[in-house]
């Protein structure tokens, strides 16, 4: 593909934040180009045909629920919803949790639904959980979309409370304000669905905000797969003149009196960037393409660690399974424990995990033939196994683990309804998009040196002019919010002396 010698703004990487940091900027006027390494845009927002000719399998992310509360898509800012034909399906129920004695334990999009749910087990956890609720929309929740944009907290008792959550772990957060193990299972299970070890500190939030977004917006399923996020940003930037190139690995970017200038390729074009460059390039990785890294791009590198890796299942079915729901959840808080303390070993315990069980042609048959299905586990493993096995030997036996544990709860997935499966162990994850560093799905983590946890490089701009960073490894991290592309958009145009009230609103 023939691409442009000189635009304003050179973005490196086609994932969802990449190409969110592109529409807005070419909605501001500027001239963009968007360089992407791989064949295909999307990042870990792709949809293909993993496993049968006609069954479209979402690669990495299924769930676009973070991405609902952006004004990206809250306020259709670029119009992607209203004009770009991006579409949406927010699944009731949300999720279900099929239980081992035979019960389900099932999130509506209601409070009040859910609350009572969870009186069937514990009628003083449903009070806790309408409280843990009502008081994140009380407050809390206003606190926390300034903290995904990026702002400061501000001062208050609803800023005071964020902080202290926020410092505390998920699990301890959990176990303090339930008490039926039945409802601490579904609390763990929902406060993993970032990809972090709950037992962390920093994690507190999760309880609060993952279950509130499920709560308001369901299973939220991109109608034709994650990749219709990545087309209509696509569709945007065409109109707008702007420019998306795959098969085009940046190996440098080049820098002028400490300023960012131009961007090489690994096949020899250089391409110069007037007003500058964006770029979703891992952070373990950036200060090796430029020539004079800054300090802060260095802190960052040795700081990052990839964090949780994950293993994934792919098949085709005859039919849905038998939840008729978009998604469901599996695992004890007993057995995630197991599972994460086995993680840390370089082991895997597949008897009672943490499993995510995505059934999207319930709710989005066009990804099948008629009266088939796709389906996914999604679970954690680690990257590096301490019994030596390697991955490509040994990832056929524990997918078949994890299979039989969903098999054991749900119907429709015997041996003769799978016309076809695929295991993806960590380092197949990794080999689908090169940003999966360390089998990490989600950016992973940057632990600073006084002990913070940090799921995203909390600045936009670096110690190089004119050079700004986007992607999971940014704040606020990995998942489909675009928070890090929009983010990154207002960090451009404010530096450019453009207002970025042109393009998007204040919050």
């Amino acid at each position: 593909m023939t691409i442009p010698q000189e635009v304003d703004v050179v973005i490196i990487g086609a994932g969802h934040n990449g190409l969110v940091c592109a529409g807005y900027l070419a909605e501001a006027g500027l001239e963009v180009l968007v360089l992407e390494a791989g064949p295909r845009p999307g990042g870990n927002t792709i949809t293909e045909e993993l496993t049968l000719p006609g069954f479209a399998h979402d690669s990495c992310s299924s769930a676009h629920v973070l991405i609902q509360s952006n004004p990206l898509l809250a306020d259709d800012e670029l119009g992607l919803l209203s004009r770009w034909g991006l579409e949406y399906v927010h699944t009731d129920p949300a999720v279900v949790l099929p239980r081992a004695d035979g019960t389900t334990m099932t999130v509506y999009r209601d409070l009040d639904a859910t609350a009572e749910e969870i009186g069937r087990w514990s009628a003083s956890d449903a009070s806790a959980f309408r409280k843990l609720v009502e008081e994140w929309n009380g407050g809390l929740a206003a606190v926390h979309g300034r903290w995904s944009s990026g702002f400061d907290l501000g001062t208050g008792a609803a800023a005071d409370a964020y902080r202290e959550l926020r410092a505390r772990s998920a699990w301890d957060v959990i176990h303090e304000r339930f008490e039926h193990s039945a409802v601490r299972d579904l609390m763990l299970w929902l406060s993993l669905a970032t990809i972090q070890d709950p037992r962390r500190p920093g994690t507190g939030v999760l309880p609060s905000s993952i279950t509130a977004g499920r709560l308001r917006f369901g299973w939220s399923t991109p109608v034709g797969g994650s990749g219709a996020l990545p087309a209509a940003l696509i569709r945007l930037l065409s109109a707008r003149g702007g420019t998306v190139a795959c098969d085009a690995a940046v190996s440098s970017v080049e820098t002028r009196a400490g300023r960012a200038v131009a961007v090489h390729t690994t096949d020899g074009r250089r391409v110069a960037a007037r007003r500058a460059v964006v770029t979703s390039s891992h952070l373990a990785r950036l200060p090796e393409m430029l020539e004079d890294p800054p300090a802060d791009l260095i802190a960052a590198r040795d700081a990052w660690q990839p964090g949780l890796s994950v293993f994934a299942v792919h098949a085709a079915l005859r039919s849905d399974l038998s939840t008729q729901a978009a998604a469901a959840g599996l695992g004890s808080t007993e057995g995630v424990a197991r599972q994460l303390d086995a993680f840390y070993r370089g082991e895997t315990d597949a008897t009672d995990p943490w499993l995510l069980v995505v059934n999207q042609t319930v709710v989005d048959p066009t990804r099948a033939p008629d009266g088939a299905g796709t389906f996914k586990i999604l679970t954690v493993a680690p990257w590096d196994r301490a019994d030596g096995q390697d991955w490509s030997v040994a990832k056929e036996a524990f997918a078949g683990e994890i299979v039989q544990r969903v098999r054991e709860r749900v119907g429709g997935l015997e041996p003769d309804d799978i016309l076809a499966l695929r295991a993806e162990s960590p380092r197949d994850v990794a080999a689908h998009n090169t940003h999966n560093l360390g089998g990490s799905c989600h950016g992973g983590e940057f632990q600073m040196p006084d002990g913070e946890w940090l799921v995203g490089w909390p600045s936009y701009a670096t110690g190089v002019d004119g050079l700004f960073l986007t992607g999971s490894t940014s704040h606020p991290g990995g998942s489909v919010s675009g928070r890090p592309g929009r983010n990154a958009a207002r960090a451009v145009l404010a530096a450019l002396d453009l207002d970025p009230a042109l393009v998007m609103g204040s919050r």
